[in-house]
């Protein structure tokens, strides 16, 4: 009789003892993990900061706009008018921009060409990765190709080729031209794409990247499709 409460007894300690140590490591072993080590969060802090700061320079830009309006339309409401529409124009990428800047060079890889490999397009989700890093750092304007990039540009796949406003991209070799702000930024851009991870990428596509020194003045020509303005609506207002 004691023999069978001793076991029972012993029976019972022992899972109490196994939902203990189930409970523990629940609570001390979170569900997710950071694996992330101290380099590559402090690059993602410096690409958050960058964004930040490109933000508060566009908010810089946008006010500074508003005050010429209001100081030109005092004196001349229609030259005010006429210039503002001009800017907005080439925001858009409606008109020609010409500016400091740098050009990409796509091209198939040298061990691509000498192992005889069949040379393929790029494909849209590295284009797009592509394009993102260039307006992490600073790019105002892009042509890819010659097709304009603006805000309502799509890049995506057509009939198994990559398109760019609808219009399909050139097989590589083909150029990619960035404008931006100041030479300066054509600079940062510049030692960033040689230093991207974004070059490995496309290596493993038989790709490469070959980024020309920054220029002084790189033109780049006006988007030359519609501009689908459907949902635009005007509005009354000062």
């Amino acid at each position: 009789m004691k023999k069978r409460i001793l076991t029972r007894f012993t029976a019972i300690m022992f899972i109490i003892g196994l939902m203990a140590a189930i409970q523990y490591n629940t609570i001390n072993e979170p569900n997710l993990r950071d694996t992330r080590d101290e380099w590559e969060i402090r690059q993602e802090l410096s690409r958050e900061k960058q964004l930040h700061s490109q933000l508060l320079s566009e908010i810089g830009s946008l006010d500074e706009t508003l005050n010429k309006y209001r100081a030109a339309a005092d004196a001349s409401p229609e030259q005010a008018l006429r210039e503002t529409a001009g800017e907005l124009r080439k925001s858009a990428g409606l008109s020609e921009a010409k500016g400091p800047g740098i050009e990409v060079l796509v091209e198939p890889s040298l061990e691509a060409v000498a192992m005889g490999l069949e040379i393929e397009g790029i494909s849209p989700d590295l284009l797009i990765r592509l394009v993102n890093e260039i307006n992490r750092y600073n790019g105002l304007y892009v042509s890819i190709d010659g097709k304009r990039i603006i805000n309502t540009t799509a890049i995506r796949d057509i009939n198994g080729q990559t398109a760019v406003n609808t219009k399909p991209v050139d097989t590589p070799p083909f150029s990619i031209k960035i404008i931006s702000e100041s030479m300066e930024d054509s600079k940062k851009l510049y030692n960033h794409l040689l230093a991207s991870r974004i070059l490995d990428d496309f290596y493993i596509d038989n790709l490469t990247l070959n980024v020309s020194e920054p220029q002084n003045e790189l033109v780049i020509e006006a988007y030359d499709g519609t501009v689908d303005t459907k949902y635009l609506q005007a509005s009354e207002g000062e």
